[in-house]
C-alpha cells in the first residue's frame, strides 16, 4: 500500500535523474572543448581582479541588502493584499498594518545604522 502511495513520485525522480544525466552527457559530448582565452578571461566586471577576494565587506553594503529585501517584500506583499481586500475585511487590513509596522522598524533601524547615507 505504501509503495503504491509513492509509486508517482518514485518514476518521476527516476525519470527526472535520467534526463538530467542524458542532457548532461550530450553537453560534454556535443560540446567544444577547447576553450579560447577570451572565453576564459574575466567577465564580471571587465577587469583582472587586484584585491584579495577574502577581504571584508563594510556593513553598509549588507544594510543596503536589507534595506532592498525590505522594500522588495513590502511591494511583493501588498498586492495580491489590495487585490484580496474585500474579501479578507478586517482581519486582513490589520494583518497587514502588522506587517507593515514590522517592515517599517527595520526601515528605522536601516535608517539608524546609516544605510541611507552616501558617502
Amino acid at each position: 500500500m505504501m509503495l503504491e502511495q509513492y509509486l508517482p513520485i518514485l518514476i518521476f525522480l527516476g525519470i527526472s535523474a535520467v534526463l538530467g544525466s542524458v542532457l548532461l552527457a550530450l553537453g560534454f559530448v556535443l560540446g567544444r572543448g577547447d576553450k579560447d582565452p577570451e572565453k576564459l578571461s574575466p567577465y564580471e566586471c571587465g577587469f583582472e581582479a587586484f584585491e584579495d577576494t577574502r577581504t571584508k565587506f563594510d556593513v553598509r553594503y549588507y544594510l543596503v541588502a536589507i534595506l532592498f529585501i525590505i522594500f522588495d517584500l513590502e511591494i511583493a506583499f501588498l498586492f495580491p493584499w489590495a487585490v484580496s481586500l474585500d474579501s479578507i475585511g478586517t482581519f486582513g487590513l490589520l494583518a497587514m498594518g502588522l506587517f507593515l509596522l514590522i517592515l517599517v522598524v527595520g526601515f528605522i533601524y536601516e535608517w539608524k545604522k546609516g544605510a541611507l547615507e552616501w558617502d
